[in-house]
């Protein structure tokens, strides 16, 4: 199967992880995958933002930065039209991305299924994070692709209702998790345990460090904590709050326990999850399908998470994590004090959350699998399409 994929992003990270691993795992199920994004995503590092239209947006006033943002519609939709043409695809799949038209425009143009990835609702969450100047203009295009789809791809049901009430039949909607390689996670990995006879509990989080993300509070915790083992903090990345974060650590006299690992290689990431005792989801936006929670449970960590609708479609209280009140710092830290005394119940729900991977297949082979089958229902002549196997950039 041949299969044109289009995307926006411009920036080395949890999108490109995404991204690459979704292709890969296509190309390796033995599908030719074309490419066409900005050139930018191939010389970027990992966790900067690359590419002239991210530089472009922080330059300009608001207003004019995203009619910039559509009118770079045109541009991506030429390239794209451009490698429609190259020969006989089974379906487009673009990752969604707000003002980004071309694959809608394109797909109605050649008469190709459009398979739409859609990771958040990002009028809403732009306009409430960075701001918009033009709310309306950029719900109407946010609308206009998803509508266009054949088939929408949100990341959990939680985002499924905001394509519901935007007008999105319930019958082109398809809820499609994130996932991992399984093989990156191998059962020695998962297996390695500490026990009573630790001298230290190690917690842990993966991600970009931002203030809301909650880690004061860990810190706070690691302060007052008084088991009989000591408590230790590893954050693996990096962020505005990194700072911050020393500094209170400095003020509470617990430096020596919390270490900054910094940004780390994708290929290094299991492992240093696996040397966590207990992995920490503080906070999440409420339709986010968080990558690290799903590389937790994959590693078959103790996991602490907020208690909220679209964490609850991946873990269960008791059962995979012990969840908390969002925004509940004390029931957060007690948590963490529950997992930090029990060696067994880390093991327990650190193993069932792993099986909890495997069960339900929360695997990028997985999506392929599942993305494949889709494209053949809409297009039963889709085996047909395209030339023998391999990998294409356009």
């Amino acid at each position: 199967m041949r299969l044109l994929y289009s995307h926006r992003i411009a920036s080395r990270d949890g999108q490109a992880v995404h991204l690459e691993s979704l292709i890969a795992a296509l190309r390796a199920s033995g599908h030719e995958v074309v490419v066409v994004g900005p050139s930018a995503l191939a010389q970027a590092r990992f966790g900067e933002s690359g590419g002239w239209v991210a530089r472009l947006r922080r330059a300009l006033p608001r207003a004019v930065a995203e009619l910039a943002e559509l009118a770079y519609a045109l541009p991506a939709a030429l390239r794209l039209d451009r490698a429609a043409r190259s020969g006989r695809f089974a379906a487009l799949y673009e990752r969604y991305n707000l003002f980004h038209l071309a694959g809608a425009l394109v797909a109605r143009r050649r008469g190709l299924p459009l398979l739409l990835e859609v990771n958040a609702p990002l009028a809403e969450e732009r306009a409430r994070f960075g701001g918009l100047a033009w709310p309306g203009l950029a719900r109407w295009a946010e609308r206009f692709v998803w509508r266009r789809a054949d088939i929408v791809l949100p990341v959990t049901e939680v985002l499924a209702g905001h394509l519901r009430e935007a007008g999105v039949q319930v019958s082109r909607i398809v809820v499609v998790p994130n996932g991992i390689d399984l093989e990156d996670y191998p059962d020695h990995l998962a297996a390695r345990q500490s026990g009573e006879e630790a001298e230290e509990i190690v917690l842990g989080f993966v991600g970009f460090v931002r203030e809301w993300h909650g880690l004061e509070a860990v810190l706070r915790g690691i302060a007052e904590w008084r088991g009989r083992q000591r408590l230790a903090l590893v954050v693996v990345g990096e962020g505005p709050a990194r700072a911050g974060l020393e500094r209170l650590a400095a003020d509470l006299g617990i430096a020596g326990q919390v270490r900054f690992a910094g940004l780390a290689p994708r290929e290094e990431i299991p492992r240093l999850i696996a040397s966590f005792d207990i992995a920490l989801q503080p906070a999440a936006v409420p339709y986010a399908c968080p990558l690290k929670l799903v590389e937790y449970m994959a590693a078959g960590r103790a996991i602490v998470a907020p208690d909220q609708p679209n964490i609850r479609e991946l873990v269960s209280h008791e059962r995979t994590a012990l969840l908390f009140p969002p925004g509940d710092s004390a029931a957060m830290q007690a948590a963490i004090g529950r997992f930090a005394a029990d060696s067994r119940l880390r093991a327990g729900l650190g193993a069932a959350a792993r099986a909890e991977v495997i069960a339900r297949d929360l695997t990028w082979a997985g999506n392929a699998r599942r993305i494949v089958a889709l494209v053949r229902a809409l297009n039963p002549d889709a085996a047909d399409a395209g030339a023998p196997a391999g990998a294409g950039t356009a």
